[in-house]
């Protein structure tokens, strides 16, 4: 049995699709059963996962768990829980800003539930996806309204990443011999600016778009140098990336068997939430 944790995510709800098409029994664990759309036969178990009872309940009977920290406040209290009940392997969503900028906010924090999940007693293995794909519907609502994507800064290339692709190697990892004690890093197929990102969201919808970026490359630099932490706090803006990514990897197609999905592929699949 195999427990989804956020399966009403991006990432969650893909997994919880895929892992059934394979006839993998498995529970989606939720906070709204209303917005669990999953498929037919899958038990979905409803509750604040901060809670103990919902954890047990959930939990009961499982042997792996796919965990999104983010998605149950945290991943020490679920793992000691997970350890107690006989999970035997969790399948933990880290980023990789733990490998490439360690010292971040979100790099520390990333390795922090990392080393949780190594210290957990469990097999584990680790997703460090880079930035989502799906991080740019932020930019629909004036998409729709206005025609336009307005971002602070125009940001640097990157490879940002399906997550459908972070399910598609979950999948493996949950379902497969042989992915204890790794660690995946994951990202897109191509680096794309996000001017490059707008372009092929206007291809997609069938109209012009107007990239608007209201900072200059100067004040940018500014606003670098006073933050706290310039490396990644106050610079994470939806759908633009203020890091040096690693380029673009080939983990998922050397995981999954399959090519990465384009951003291309995602604006298609997701061409409705900007018309």
């Amino acid at each position: 049995m195999i427990v989804v944790t956020g399966a009403t995510g991006n990432i969650g709800a893909a997994l919880v699709r895929q892992l059934n098409a394979s006839g993998v029994p498995l529970r989606a664990l939720t906070r709204d059963a209303n917005r669990a759309q999953v498929p037919s036969g899958v038990e979905v178990i409803e509750g604040d996962p901060q809670h103990t009872e919902t954890l047990k309940r959930s939990l009961d009977g499982a042997d792996r768990i796919f965990l999104i920290p983010q998605a149950v406040g945290g991943t020490a209290p679920v793992l000691e829980t997970a350890r107690h009940l006989g999970v035997r392997h969790v399948v933990l969503v880290s980023s990789l800003l733990a490998q490439t900028h360690p010292e971040s906010f979100i790099g520390r924090s990333a390795r922090k539930n990392e080393q949780e999940a190594q210290d957990s007693g469990l097999a584990w293995t680790l997703l460090r996806p880079w930035e989502f794909a799906s991080n740019t519907l932020a930019w629909a609502p004036t998409i729709r309204g206005e025609g336009t994507v307005r971002v602070p800064f125009s940001g640097l290339p990157s490879p940002a990443v399906h997550p459908s692709d972070i399910a598609a190697v979950a999948a493996r990892a949950l379902s497969e011999e042989g992915h204890h004690t790794q660690t995946y890093p994951l990202t897109g197929p191509q680096s794309l600016t996000p001017r490059e990102k707008t372009q092929a969201i206007a291809t997609a919808v069938g109209r012009e778009l107007r990239f608007d970026e209201y900072h200059s490359p100067q004040e940018l630099r500014r606003i670098a140098d006073e933050a706290p932490d310039h490396t990644a706090q106050g610079l994470m803006v939806p759908g633009v990336c203020a890091l040096e990514s690693p380029g673009a990897l080939s983990t998922v197609q050397t995981v999954t068997g399959s090519p990465a999905r384009t951003f291309q592929q995602w604006v298609h699949d997701n061409s409705e939430a900007f018309n």
